[in-house]
């Protein structure tokens, strides 16, 4: 099985949803505070994909 983490309110006035990502996660994928995330969605064979994907932007476009 994979990571286990729990879903909570953004805030106490927002509708939307945010989960931790685990260390191990920002480890490997050498993620840091303020760093985007893509999201993709998708449905295969009765399952619900998720592939969450960091845009890294180049140190000088920052």
């Amino acid at each position: 099985m994979g990571e286990i983490t729990i879903i909570t309110k953004a805030t106490s006035k927002s509708k939307s949803l945010r989960t931790t990502i685990p260390m191990g996660i920002v480890k490997q994928f050498n993620l840091s505070e303020g760093e985007k995330l893509n999201w993709e969605i998708r449905a295969e064979g009765g399952k619900l994909i998720i592939v969450v994907k960091p845009i890294k932007v180049p140190k000088n476009e920052e």
